[in-house]
């Protein structure tokens, strides 16, 4: 068999455009499913105790449905509840966001909780309010113990991105199909998208893995 990989280089502007929309959805989908399972952590942490069961529900269930079940729900099936419809980037930015968060808000849950309940009652003692004590002795301590699990995230959220090509998005799992389908090589295509996704992914669980070796001392307590 012969290889041609010349498709990728006559549409490498339409691939880079692809690889753009997909670092877009990776980067808000991770920032808005770290911030939304920090709420959601919190909230069954310290929240009223009636709201812990729905969390908890709502945990289970996006950690037990695939996350394809959920963007086709919501670009498909949502809108004709409400009425509205998405455009086929912010569905997918929603349902990752919706699906990431339930793993997040684990995270930090475990994160939290992980900090010996002894500086809990110093800070309290103290006179430090709920607010203090999570800004200046929990969280602090808890993101550097979380790092690891936040760098699983962030790959988490950038593989996912390649499902969004079912809705159409344009990132550049769909580009890679069109210029698969019009140039008949599937081979040589998707071995490009292959590289590409791990030129994305290995720096950035690399750096996280480094990152967490010089500063893991700090979250020790």
């Amino acid at each position: 068999m012969e290889f041609d990989f010349s498709p990728i280089a006559d549409n490498w502007r339409f691939f880079a455009g692809g690889l753009g929309v997909t670092v877009a959805l990776s980067l808000i989908s991770a920032v808005t499913s770290i911030l939304a399972g920090l709420a959601i952590a919190l909230l069954r942490l310290y929240g009223p105790g009636w709201l812990r069961p729905l969390l908890v529900f709502y945990i289970d269930s996006m950690r037990a449905i695939p996350v394809l079940v959920v963007l086709v729900w919501m670009y498909f099936a949502f809108p004709l509840l409400v009425g509205f419809t998405f455009a086929p980037f912010w569905a997918a930015v929603i349902a990752l966001t919706l699906h990431i968060a339930a793993y997040a808000a684990e995270v930090i849950r475990a994160g939290i909780e992980s900090i010996r309940p002894g500086q809990t009652r110093a800070a309290l003692a103290l006179g430090m309010s709920r607010a203090q004590l999570l800004r200046k002795v929990l969280l602090p301590q808890a993101t550097i113990r979380m790092l690891p699990a936040f760098g699983s995230i962030l790959t988490i959220a950038i593989k996912d991105t390649a499902i969004a090509t079912v809705i159409a998005v344009p990132e550049l799992m769909h580009r890679a199909e069109t210029v698969a389908g019009q140039s008949y090589r599937p081979v040589e295509v998707f071995t490009a998208v292959m590289v590409a996704y791990f030129a994305i992914l290995f720096p950035v669980t690399r750096g996280i893995d480094r990152l967490y070796h010089r500063v893991a001392h700090l979250g020790r307590s």
